[in-house]
């Protein structure tokens, strides 16, 4: 028995234009983000609760499943697919900013010394975290220059100038859809260019 056949006719026609997108045709890959961009944001949306997070999620995820296309098997529906790495690339991410969190009641602080830290304000950066932060940002800042044109100012005003889509979409005059539909062709052009950088050990970086 063919695997594709215990798909629906929805799913079959996901399939079949997965198989479009494997051999580089780009159309296809246009054609499943906007088929679910929309019902993989508000999944994301419901699990974080944060409007900026779930859209930034929403294109990893995508992200994530269009690199790994060649791993998809039609023994699931793609939407199916889909759905489960955006769920596991939230929790990740969920996980991650948990830890970012540093609990002032844990076992290993020394009676002692909780006064003195309870006393240090949250956001202030030692040194030694500000030439590391200051260092990670130049490496961005040079990579995303490697970007051309269009690709590259999209970046710059989205994660360095820390703009919404509504303010990039006003300061280039294009409209929202392409906003986003152009970020997540400079987020993948951005992937591909770190991929393949030789990236230094963290003592030669610092």
């Amino acid at each position: 028995m063919e695997i594709t056949e215990n798909l629906s006719e929805k799913a079959l026609y996901d399939y079949k234009v997965v198989k479009k997108a494997i051999v580089g045709d780009e159309k296809a890959y246009s054609e499943l983000f906007k088929r679910y961009k929309d019902s993989v944001y508000y999944m994301i949306l419901k699990m974080v609760n944060n409007r900026t997070d779930a859209e930034d999620l929403m294109f990893e995820a995508f992200e994530k499943a269009f690199a790994s296309l060649n791993y998809y098997s039609p023994q699931f529906a793609f939407s199916t697919w889909l759905f489960k790495i955006a769920s596991n690339n939230t929790i990740d991410f969920i996980r991650k900013k948990k830890t970012l969190l540093v609990s002032l009641d844990k076992d290993d602080i020394h009676p002692d010394d909780r006064g003195y830290i309870n006393s240090i304000p949250a956001d202030v950066r030692t040194p030694d975290e500000e030439a590391i932060r200051s260092q990670r940002a130049l490496f961005m800042r040079e990579k995303v220059a490697m970007l051309k044109g269009r690709y590259r100012r999209l970046i710059e005003l989205r994660y360095f100038d820390e703009f919404s889509y509504e303010e990039i979409a006003n300061e280039l005059a294009i409209p929202l859809g392409t906003v986003k539909a152009q970020l997540f062709r400079a987020r993948e052009l951005l992937q591909n260019i770190l991929q393949h950088t030789e990236i230094a050990s963290e003592s030669e970086l610092y």
